[in-house]
């Protein structure tokens, strides 16, 4: 089947098989290897991309779902040609949010969409924010730190320079 949507600002038109995973479509058919499958049933967080601006689970979504949808992954959060950070992929490297890396994109996604909504989140509200995205390295008070810093800076008033 045709599956007409936007990624990461581009239009895309591609043939797709009603039980291909978003996840797969993206790593596998489109290249885009920044969204990670870790558990494959929807309870790590590892695979989040934003769908019509809402944070969603990549890897137990299925690829119809994207037809006339805009979707946004890590790749695409700083826009097109963008050589820099977006401002919480900043925090997290400042804070060191971070150890293997492996969580990190599914982690930053799941951040940029809280943040939004919240400029000056909580360190409790960021912990209740974050319940569905799994890290097994760390103790997640970098993590929260990165969040934290992250939603200021995305709401400073140089952040849409």
């Amino acid at each position: 089947m045709k599956i007409r949507f936007t990624l990461n600002r581009e239009p895309v038109e591609i043939e797709a098989e009603p039980n291909l995973l978003v996840a797969d479509l993206l790593r596998d058919r489109l290249g885009l290897t920044g969204t990670h499958v870790g558990c494959d049933t929807s309870q790590c967080g590892a695979c989040v991309v934003h769908l019509d601006g809402k944070p969603v689970k990549s890897c137990t979504l299925l690829a119809p779902a994207l037809d006339g949808a805009v979707l946004l992954t890590i790749e695409g959060l700083t826009g097109p040609g963008a050589n820099r950070l977006h401002p919480m992929q900043k925090a997290f490297h400042e804070h060191h949010g971070l150890q293997c890396g492996f969580c990190t994109p599914g982690m930053v996604m799941t951040a940029v969409a809280f943040a939004e909504a919240n400029p000056s989140p909580s360190d409790g509200e960021v912990r209740h924010a974050l319940e569905g995205n799994i890290c097994r390295c760390t103790g997640y008070q970098n993590i929260v730190a990165s969040v934290i810093a992250g939603a200021a800076a995305m709401h400073a008033p140089s952040a849409g320079e």
